[in-house]
C-alpha cells in the first residue's frame, strides 16, 4: 500500500523560506521520479516539479521558476522542496507523488501560509 507524508509546512512572511520534505513507502522510492505538487483553494492540484533518480530537477511551473527547487536523499528515501521568496499566492496545500504517473493514493499534504 502506497503511503506519502508530507511536512514541514508552516506559516511564514512574504519573502521567507521554507523546506517541505516528503517520505514514501509501500513502493520502491528510488526508483521513481517523483514531485511537489500543490493545490491553492478554489484551483486544480499542479506539478510545480520533478526530481529524478539520477538527480536532475526540472520544474514545470513558471510561477515557482528560480525560487523553488527540489533534491532528494536516497539514503532515507525524501523528497525536498526548498522554498525561496514566497509570495502570498504561494499559500496552498502542498504534496509529494510520483511525477509522471500519480498513485490514486495522495498524503495528507503539508499546509503553507505566506502572511505578513
Amino acid at each position: 500500500q502506497v503511503q506519502l507524508v508530507e511536512s514541514g509546512g508552516g506559516v511564514v512572511q512574504p519573502g521567507g523560506s521554507l523546506k517541505l520534505s516528503c517520505t514514501g513507502s509501500g513502493f520502491v522510492f528510488n526508483d521513481k521520479a517523483m514531485g511537489w505538487y500543490r493545490q491553492a483553494p478554489g484551483k486544480q492540484r499542479e506539478l510545480l516539479g520533478l526530481r529524478t533518480p539520477g538527480g536532475t530537477t526540472t520544474i514545470s511551473s513558471a510561477s515557482v521558476r528560480g525560487r523553488f527547487t527540489l533534491s532528494r536523499d536516497r539514503a532515507t528515501k525524501t523528497l525536498y522542496l526548498h522554498m525561496t521568496d514566497l509570495k502570498p499566492e504561494d499559500t496552498a496545500v502542498y504534496f509529494c507523488n510520483e511525477a509522471t504517473i500519480p498513485f490514486d493514493s495522495w498524503g495528507q499534504g503539508t499546509q503553507v501560509t505566506v502572511s505578513s
